[in-house]
């Protein structure tokens, strides 16, 4: 997704960035993001806060039970005919 229409910016491209370790003002600096009419500061800086090198992936917990009690993973044997 464009994030800046003006340098024509990718969230991918923020996140690429982020991840690597740079802050908002050092990605804003090397990509020109949020330079021009700034519209796009606030969807920049969330992009930047979900991708940091603090927390590189989201911290996901697969379920192992559901409430039946079998793995939610493990596909049910289909009913014979």
């Amino acid at each position: 997704m464009i994030v800046c229409v003006c340098r024509r910016i990718s969230d991918r491209e923020i996140a690429r960035h982020a991840r690597a370790g740079l802050g908002f003002d050092e990605i804003q600096f090397e990509l020109g993001v949020a330079t021009q009419c700034g519209q796009c500061e606030g969807c920049a800086r969330d992009v930047v806060a979900q991708c940091s090198a603090t927390c590189p992936s989201a911290n996901i917990k697969l379920a192992t039970h559901t409430l039946e009690g079998r793995p939610w993973n493990i596909s049910q044997p289909s009913p014979q005919r």
